[in-house]
C-alpha cells in the first residue's frame, strides 16, 4: 500500500508541474493572445511558484520514501 501512495502522489506532483510548465510556454509564447493575463511576468512567476512547490514534494519524496 505505501508504495501506490507514493505513486500516486509523484504521478500527481508530475501532473501539476506538467500543466504548469504548459502555463508558461503559452504564456511565453502567445502573450499578447492572452487578456485575462495583463502582467506576463507576474504570472509567469506564480506559475514558476508552483512548479517549484510540486518539485519540491517530489524531492522530498525521493529522498526520504523511495
Amino acid at each position: 500500500m505505501k508504495d501506490k501512495i507514493i505513486g500516486a502522489l509523484i504521478t500527481h506532483a508530475e501532473g501539476h508541474i506538467a500543466k504548469h510548465v504548459v502555463n508558461v510556454n503559452i504564456l511565453m509564447e502567445k502573450a499578447q493572445g492572452v487578456a485575462e493575463h495583463p502582467d506576463v511576468m507576474e504570472t509567469i512567476e506564480k506559475e514558476l511558484d508552483i512548479i517549484a512547490k510540486y518539485e519540491d514534494q517530489l524531492d522530498v519524496l525521493k529522498k526520504y520514501f523511495l
